[in-house]
């Protein structure tokens, strides 16, 4: 066992996502939110004054503070990796929003220094600990659906243009539909069917540039340089297979489904975005039964989880490890696509079982 007490973090990144960080982790007694820091030290300064967090600064004067022993990483993609490794050489751990890396190799390399040092790497989307997904994962834990053997995922939306005032990395290297959205999607699936085997894919581009719609950038258009829809199919170790879609270009919007189809029925889970939602289950009865499952958590889960994982020197379940499969799985998706043919996934994970139902981010129990 770790230290004692509350554990120490530090955000870096005090962009639009930390809002609905700080909304949680500065309510969460297993944590206490010391330091933001941003390369705009007035947007850190407005966030820490905002939630009564007592410092920010720079990401150096962040990482020289000794009671940090957790760095959330809610920078962009493309320096996820950077980040994570100042955050290491500083000898903290790390939470680190999604995708855990833009390739293969710096995120294995990553978690290899992690483990070289003697800390931890935990990643987004911490939504599959939710108590939606999770009820979901307790029914097909309990056989409610037999043996789970295929699932359908959709996320179509016109695009994010559409209201963040800043959409341009959701359209870079790294982001795109797949790998914004992509990681909900598949951290459901494999914490319900396993571990992916192989994938095939196809995917297209709309439009080259796009035109933000909202905020003070509203009419500037930008450059697009990912596909913008992706249709894949996963081969599941374990048999079971599954149909996704991940699109920024399609004018019906359909986001939020997952469906889970088993020899005895099928369950429709709660968005996986989210952390709460409705699940409904079909059987041999004429009509489905539906379950509302009702959460006051959010974005921050996996940091709890992870902080008393620390103190207790147990793993923590949002692991590296799962966020690299998962990393694995889309980029060999995009490979896919591009080769037109299946990719094996080389890497694995061993999933871990469903959260007990009393486990609640909001006790105080360190």
């Amino acid at each position: 066992m770790t230290g004692t007490g509350p554990v120490g973090v530090g955000i870096i990144g005090a962009g639009v996502i930390s809002t609905q960080y700080l909304d949680n982790l500065t309510t969460f007694p297993d944590v206490r939110v010391l330091f933001i820091a941003d390369l705009d030290t007035a947007r850190a300064e407005a966030q820490a004054e905002a939630y009564g967090v007592p410092a920010f600064g720079t990401t150096e004067e962040l990482l020289a503070q000794p009671d940090i022993e957790i760095v959330v990483n809610l920078t962009i993609p493309a320096v996820h990796v950077a980040v994570a490794r100042q955050a290491l050489e500083a000898g903290k751990n790390v939470w680190t929003e999604k995708p855990i890396a833009l390739d293969r190799e710096s995120g294995a390399e990553l978690l290899a220094d992690a483990q070289r040092r003697g800390l931890r790497v935990a990643t987004a989307p911490d939504t599959f600990l939710g108590a939606g997904l999770q009820a979901g994962r307790r029914l097909i834990a309990d056989g409610r659906i037999g043996t789970p053997l295929t699932a359908l995922t959709l996320f179509q939306v016109p695009g994010p243009e559409a209201w963040h005032p800043n959409p341009d990395f959701l359209y870079a290297k790294g982001a795109g539909p797949l790998f914004d959205m992509g990681p909900y999607y598949v951290t459901t699936l494999v914490q319900n069917l396993g571990p992916v085997g192989r994938v095939a894919a196809t995917a297209s581009m709309s439009r080259e540039r796009r035109t933000i719609a909202s905020g003070p950038r509203a009419g500037e258009t930008f450059a697009v340089e990912v596909p913008t829809h992706v249709s894949a199919m996963l081969e599941f170790e374990g048999g079971a297979s599954a149909q996704c879609v991940f699109s920024f270009q399609s004018h019906l919007a359909r986001a939020g489904f997952v469906e889970i189809a088993g020899t005895e029925g099928t369950v429709v889970f709660p968005d996986p975005n989210m952390f709460d939602g409705e699940l409904t289950v079909w059987g041999d009865a004429a009509e489905p039964e539906t379950i509302v499952v009702e959460s006051d958590t959010g974005r921050g889960t996996g940091v709890v989880d992870l902080a008393r994982a620390i103190r207790a020197d147990v793993p923590e379940r949002a692991s590296g490890e799962l966020a690299f499969h998962v990393l694995d799985v889309l980029v060999s998706i995009t490979e896919a696509a591009e080769r037109g043919e299946f990719v094996p996934v080389t890497s694995t994970v061993e999933v871990q079982p469903p959260l007990p139902d009393e486990w609640d981010p909001r006790a105080a129990t360190l």
